[in-house]
C-alpha cells in the first residue's frame, strides 16, 4: 500500500511559530507532530512485515507500506530534509502550488499511485488501529476512522446504514444526526475510484468557497456502492492552534515521559526533557516538554513546550509555547513567539 501525507497548508493559527518552520515540524511531547504519525506508521509496517514473516495470517490480506508521498508547500525544503534524515521509507515529495483544497492535494499523487492508499492529515493526531486494514471483506472498500464527539457541530460526520456501512458524511451539522466525527484517517482499497470521484469534482466545479473536499469525492464512491467502515479511534489530539496544541501536549506527556539529570532543581511529571538540555535552581512541571539544547535556570515552568536551544531565565511561564533559539529573561509572563526571539521584561532604568 501507499501512504499520501497531505503537508500543504500554511499553519496560519500557529503562528508566529509556522512563519519559520512547517507546521508539521512543530514539537510537543518529545517530538514533531510529523513524527509522532510517522513513527506509527513505522510501527504498523513494522508488525506487518512480522505477521508475513511468522506467517500468522493469510499473506495475500497483508499490506506494507511501499511509499510514503507528502503534499507540501510553504518551507517544503525542510519536510523533505526532516524525513530523509529521519525515516528509511521509499519518499516522494509533491508540491502543491495552487491550494485548491483537499481533494486538490490527493490529486496531485494521482500518477504515482498503483496500490490501496492511506491518507492521513497531520491537523490531528491519532492512536488508531492499523491492522483493521487486514480485516476487510471483499466487498468492503475501505476505512474512515472516526471518533465520537459531543460537539458534533464543529465537525464532519459519518452516518451509519442499518447495517453499519457509512451512509454519508455531512459537514458540520446543525442536528445532532450523528456524533461520529471524521478525524482525518483513510484506507482506500479502491484508489482509482478514488481518483474518478475526484476527476468528478473538478468536471462538475463541485466546490465549497472555491476548494475540492475529499469528502465528496468519498461521497461519490458511496454512490458507486463502495462501502466503508468507521471503526472508532482510541486517541485523537488536535494540533491546529495554540491552545489546543498544549490540550494535546497533556495528554500525550502521559505516554512519552522522559527526564534527564538537573542541578538543583525539582521536576513534576509528566515532562518529557530532550537530551542535551541542562537545567538549574528551577521547578519544571507539570506538562512541560524542553527540546534539546535548551537551557533552563532560576525559573518555573509548568504547561510549556520549549523550543531547541532556548535560553529561559529568571521568569514563571506557563501556558506558553517559545520557540527555537530564543531567549527570554525575567518576570512572569504568558507567552507564545516564535523561533529567533529575544525577549527581556527587566527595567533598564533599575
Amino acid at each position: 500500500m501507499q501512504v499520501i501525507i497531505p503537508l500543504a497548508g500554511e499553519g496560519t493559527r500557529l503562528r508566529p511559530h509556522t512563519h519559520t518552520k512547517p507546521k508539521p515540524l512543530i514539537e510537543f511531547a518529545g517530538k514533531s507532530c510529523l513524527s509522532h504519525i510517522l513513527d506509527e506508521l513505522k510501527l504498523f509496517n513494522e508488525e506487518q512485515k512480522k505477521l508475513i514473516a511468522e506467517k500468522k495470517a493469510d499473506k495475500k490480506n497483508i499490506q506494507t507500506i511501499s511509499e510514503v508521498i507528502f503534499i507540501t508547500g510553504k518551507l517544503k525544503e525542510k519536510i523533505e530534509e526532516f524525513v530523509k534524515k529521519n525515516y528509511d521509507f521509499k519518499a516522494r515529495f509533491i508540491e502543491q502550488k495552487v491550494k485548491d483544497g483537499s481533494a486538490g492535494a490527493i490529486k496531485l499523487a494521482e500518477p504515482y499511485i498503483n496500490e490501496p492508499v492511506i491518507m492521513v492529515y497531520v491537523d490531528t493526531l491519532f492512536e488508531a488501529d492499523l491492522s483493521l486494514i487486514n480485516n476487510l471483506k471483499e466487498d468492503e472498500g475501505g476505512l474512515i476512522w472516526v471518533k465520537e464527539v459531543e460537539d458534533y457541530q464543529r465537525f464532519g460526520v459519518c452516518v451509519l446504514d442499518d447495517k453499519g456501512y457509512i451512509r454519508k458524511i455531512i459537514e458540520k451539522p446543525k442536528e445532532p444526526i450523528s456524533k461520529l466525527a471524521n478525524i482525518g484517517l483513510y484506507y482506500i482499497k479502491d484508489y482509482k475510484l478514488l481518483f474518478k470521484g475526484i476527476k468528478h469534482l473538478y468536471d462538475n466545479e463541485i466546490t465549497l468557497k472555491g476548494e475540492y473536499y475529499l469528502v465528496d469525492a468519498l461521497s461519490y464512491m458511496m454512490e458507486q456502492g463502495t462501502k466503508f467502515i468507521c471503526p472508532p479511534i482510541e486517541g485523537w489530539y488536535d494540533a491546529g492552534k495554540p491552545e489546543t496544541l498544549l490540550e494535546s501536549h497533556r495528554a500525550l506527556l502521559q505516554k512519552h515521559n522522559k527526564l534527564v539529570d538537573t542541578i538543583n532543581s525539582v521536576i513534576i511529571p509528566p515532562v518529557h526533557l530532550a537530551d542535551g538540555v541542562k537545567i538549574k535552581d528551577s521547578v519544571i512541571g507539570p506538562y512541560v516538554s524542553i527540546s534539546a539544547g535548551a537551557e533552563i535556570s532560576n525559573s518555573i515552568l509548568r504547561d510549556c513546550i520549549i523550543g531547541e536551544k532556548a535560553i529561559i531565565s529568571n521568569i514563571l511561564l506557563e501556558n506558553s509555547i517559545v520557540g527555537s533559539d530564543t531567549v527570554v529573561d525575567d518576570n512572569f509572563k504568558h507567552l507564545n513567539i516564535g523561533d529567533h526571539s529575544v525577549i527581556s521584561f527587566a527595567d533598564k532604568n533599575k
